[in-house]
């Protein structure tokens, strides 16, 4: 009996410690969630998850485009795949026909990896995008060559009442969608970036950026006037500022 007591302690002891260390590893990632949005206060950002987030949802009247990117909404798979992950969004909620993938088969789908057909790797340098990523006339030559509708905005080339009239427009319109890109001064770092923009709301004159990078940012609300700022900014490739591209598979002159 004394043997069975020892062995049953020894289990019970080995239990606790795999639940102790799988604790520790809980709460370590719950902190470091959880950081995050006290990280955005410098930058007057507000995480979609806060209280003030949410209220902030609630009372917008341009939230359409939120339901249908967030059933494809997806971590880019690397860190220059910012814009393959806001394409794939985007192209999935147009319902664009997709090629077959043979993890979903039959079922249709874009991926960051299917979405490489023939045509693309024939346009884009895939070996560089995996370095640096596409500029703004990059993702626009690259959403051309799906079915759909592409009008490319360079922020110097606009007001912020004209660029606050071009994304409500979208952001109103059914099967039309915005991606920006921007640089990340606007979390306080380096460096340009892709996501697709989901709602705006008038009153707190915020724009909710879907951000793929979700390892490291929650989806956030901005300031128009910031969201522009981080726009107007210079791609070191291009030479060129920053903007925005709007795609729609239901018109082909998109509002001016």
């Amino acid at each position: 009996m004394k043997r069975y007591r020892n062995y049953f302690l020894s289990i019970t002891l080995v239990c606790l410690l795999f639940l102790t260390l799988g604790y520790a590893q809980t709460s370590k990632a719950e902190q470091i969630f959880r950081v995050q949005p006290e990280s955005l206060k410098s930058t007057n950002l507000v995480a979609y998850g806060s209280s003030q987030g949410k209220k902030i949802f609630y009372q917008s009247k341009y939230s359409g485009d939120f339901w249908s990117l967030t059933r494809y909404f997806v971590t880019q798979k690397n860190l220059t795949f910012c814009s393959i992950a806001s394409a794939m969004m985007v192209l999935n909620a147009l319902n664009i026909k997709a090629p077959l993938d043979k993890t979903y088969a039959p079922y249709r789908v874009f991926t960051q990896d299917n979405i490489f057909i023939p045509k693309v790797r024939q346009a884009i340098n895939v070996e560089n995008l995996y370095k640096e990523g596409l500029t703004l006339d990059d993702f626009g030559q690259l959403m051309q060559l799906f079915p759909v509708t592409v009008k490319v905005f360079h922020a110097s080339d606009l007001s912020l009442l004209n660029f606050r009239k071009e994304a409500m427009h979208a952001l109103h319109r059914t099967n039309t969608f915005i991606v920006v890109n921007i640089d990340r001064s606007l979390y306080g770092k380096k460096g340009g970036h892709f996501s697709p923009l989901a709602a705006y709301d008038q009153k707190t004159d915020r724009f909710l950026i879907m951000d793929v990078a979700r390892y490291r940012y929650p989806p956030v609300w901005v300031k128009t006037n910031d969201l522009l700022k981080a726009m107007n900014t210079v791609d070191t490739t291009s030479h060129k500022t920053r903007g925005f591209a709007i795609i729609s598979n239901t018109i082909k002159t998109l509002h001016r």
